[in-house]
């Protein structure tokens, strides 16, 4: 249960992960994430599956009337389901077989992750073409189909584990600022799309936020890449933002102040998500600490509001440092409660 009152669903000093993990065996990683992360648990990806376990084609198999199949240049729109979905539902049906498994006896918050409709439209690609950020009208429907499968997915999480005081939904966004800039490739990889304008970003989000707004839902959006559109994301009512704490430059600080105070969680990358020396807690909880003094903000709400994490998903680590480094963050986090004043 929360002991930081109603602002936020998770303990005070809490910690969780981004979301993919090394290896396949599904059990294992519950086992260590429900075991390192106590506060704050997630259902992990293990996209070294193969087709169907990587985030794309794991979210793309919750789409409602739009199927995908893999070819050569990755996934695309088709007519039918065929045998890549098939391989998605059968991946993600085992991942929560194992989640009701492991989780039974839980109760807390519980996080759970979906590549977003911007990250999707610049990959997936149309049945006869270029990506679907092409098409506005099919990113509009993509939009729409994301938001249905989305809800009925937490709905199945939540009869797993009964037990899940609020679901954490994260949506996965690391294509967000190419998609604002026009920097994403186009299908042969020789051109650029246009940029798409903010409005329109903004809108295609608060369609998924929106459709799977419900009773014990808390929404927030990651993106690992530099230039977090923090101000954008809130517009579109997610209530937390996940980044990477080293990629924040200083013209970030003031959307990130306005952010703190409009109440907006903050979940910060604070060690690497592949294999690498971990530093002294001290060391890893400083970005946070330093953030909030520079920003003016009270000691007392930082380990309410930030939740530390890795800076992004582990899957390309070793089991055993994705181990270490959840646990690192989990010791780090007491750190904000226990001595916010010190480095």
């Amino acid at each position: 249960m929360s002991d930081n009152g109603d602002r936020f669903p998770w303990s005070t000093a809490s910690a969780t992960g981004v979301g993919s993990h090394p290896g396949e065996d599904h059990l294992e990683a519950l086992r260590v994430v429900f075991g390192e992360l106590p506060d704050l648990p997630y259902l992990p990806e293990l996209p070294e599956r193969g087709v169907g376990a990587d985030m794309v084609g794991r979210t793309a198999s919750l789409l409602v009337d739009m199927p995908v199949e893999v070819q050569p240049s990755g996934w695309r729109i088709t007519q039918a389901p065929g045998r890549d979905l098939g391989r998605a539902y059968d991946h993600l049906s085992r991942d929560l077989d194992g989640l009701e498994e492991i989780a039974h006896n839980y109760t807390g918050p519980l996080k759970v992750q979906v590549c977003g409709p911007w990250t999707l439209a610049a990959t997936i690609e149309l049945r006869y073409g270029d990506k679907m950020l092409k098409d506005p009208g099919a990113v509009r429907d993509l939009a729409e189909s994301l938001a249905e499968g989305v809800t009925a997915h937490l709905a199945q999480v939540r009869r797993r584990v009964p037990g899940a005081t609020t679901i954490v939904l994260q949506l996965d966004e690391p294509g967000l600022p190419g998609v604002l800039a026009g920097t994403v490739p186009t299908a042969s990889g020789f051109g650029r799309l246009p940029a798409v304008e903010a409005p329109i970003v903004t809108e295609r989000l608060r369609t998924v936020l929106r459709g799977v707004a419900a009773d014990g839902v808390y929404p927030i959006v990651h993106c690992c890449a530099p230039n977090v559109p923090i101000t954008l994301i809130r517009d579109a009512g997610a209530r937390g933002v996940s980044l990477d704490a080293a990629l924040l430059r200083r013209q970030d600080e003031d959307p990130i102040g306005e952010a703190i105070e409009a109440g907006t969680a903050f979940f910060l990358g604070v060690v690497p998500g592949t294999d690498a020396r971990l530093p002294d807690i001290g060391v890893v909880a400083k970005p946070a600490l330093e953030l909030w003094r520079r920003l003016g903000f009270p000691p007392s709400t930082l380990a309410d509001q930030v939740v530390l994490t890795p800076t992004c998903g582990l899957a390309g680590a070793s089991p055993r440092y994705a181990k270490a480094a959840l646990a690192k963050c989990r010791e780090a986090a007491k750190v904000l409660r226990d001595d916010p004043g010190e480095d």
